[in-house]
């Protein structure tokens, strides 16, 4: 009887302790496989870089284009027409050039590489607990979609209504809009711009303004100085031999000597 009650008792004794011995070596390497940043995971169309510090839009084309644009054309500037006009008026004038070129720079980096406003998903505890909560008032299918659904709240003493949104399934708040390009709802979402390759809203309006009042002032800067280096070479060699000059007789130049 005696050795009949100690096999089930070393049996259960060494379960356990194979148990416990192998979970420690398995659960460190298997919490690791499965930790996900939220930008690995997100559900909308952006794309991230730089471990998710970079957010943009999956089309980022244009925004491509758009600083080709600026690069050529402030280099063009500062290559051919600032040498002339450091020497002949003053050298503030590359001075000023190169600190607005550089504001303008940084403004649309910050606009296209920022968060928007982008408002999170929710749960599906959250998206259950909603639906749960919504009255359908018609008949249900796999095809069936109900109305826009509203719900009222009240604000500094006024009522609001907040959409419902189908794909984040949340109540948007006021002025949040969802953009069909990112497939992101954005907090006081004012367009997609494919100019700087992302959406503009809450978080990033001021750095989207700042771009392209800079980026008018830059314009209208090399516009005019350029203006102005015609005109003082047109006057001592004549306009003929000031077009000569200009930056738009090199590629014909190089062409002839190739």
């Amino acid at each position: 009887m005696h050795l009949g009650m100690d096999e089930p008792r070393e049996c259960q004794y060494n379960q356990i302790c194979t148990h416990n011995s192998s979970s420690p070596a398995e659960t460190p390497h298997s919490k690791k496989r499965k930790v996900k940043r939220k930008w690995q995971v997100f559900p909308g169309r952006n794309k991230f870089y730089c471990d998710g510090r970079i957010m943009m839009a999956k089309q980022t084309g244009v925004f491509y284009l758009t600083m080709v644009l600026i690069l050529v054309t402030s280099g063009l500037f500062f290559a051919f027409d600032c040498p002339f006009l450091a020497s002949n008026l003053t050298p503030a004038i590359p001075a000023i050039g190169g600190v607005l070129f550089f504001f303008v720079m940084g403004m649309l980096l910050r606009a296209s590489f920022s968060d928007p406003g982008v408002l999170p998903r929710a749960t599906p505890d959250e998206a259950a607990d909603v639906e749960r909560q919504i009255d359908a008032n018609g008949a249900s299918g796999p095809g069936y979609r109900p109305p826009p659904r509203t719900r009222e709240v009240l604000i500094n003493g006024q009522t609001v209504k907040l959409k419902y949104c189908f794909t984040c399934k949340i109540f948007r708040p006021p002025r949040a809009s969802h953009c069909s390009l990112c497939d992101n709802c954005v907090e006081r979402f004012d367009h997609h711009c494919p100019w700087v390759g992302n959406c503009v809203g809450k978080r990033n309006y001021r750095f989207f303004y700042l771009f392209i009042l800079s980026l008018s002032f830059l314009t209208i800067f090399i516009f005019a100085f350029v203006i102005t280096h015609v005109i003082l070479r047109s006057n001592r060699t004549g306009f003929l031999s000031a077009l000569k000059d200009s930056p738009a007789r090199y590629p014909s130049t190089t062409a002839q000597r190739l």
